[in-house]
């Protein structure tokens, strides 16, 4: 219980790190055409990033997950339609964004 105690606080830490700059990872999402396809709280071709944050909750290696599936992209997590990988974005850049959908993609 104590390791999970941790590794939550962990993730909301490196989480929190990178939400900092909230604008940053939003101009990100808008230039890798993330906000095409996903809404923060609706389903529009792909999941709203709050059912993002609801699959991942409690889980300690959700922002590894996450950056890991905007780089290779897929499908079947949420549904048919796949998502395009972005495998031209820097490791920091892929964080960024994943911090940023783990924290409910918010404007500032």
């Amino acid at each position: 219980m104590k390791s999970i105690a941790l590794a939550t606080s962990a993730l909301l830490m490196s989480v929190s790190a990178h939400a900092l700059d909230a604008a940053a990872a939003k101009a990100l999402a808008t230039k890798s055409a993330c906000l095409a396809c996903h809404a923060v709280d609706k389903k529009l071709v792909g999941p709203s990033y709050k059912d993002v944050v609801a699959k991942h909750k409690g889980q300690a290696d959700a922002l590894e997950k996450v950056a890991a599936r905007i780089k290779s992209g897929g499908s079947g997590i949420y549904g048919p339609v796949p998502m395009p990988a972005q495998p031209n974005l820097k490791d920091d850049e892929l964080k960024l964004l994943a911090a940023w959908v783990l924290a409910g993609a918010p404007d500032k």
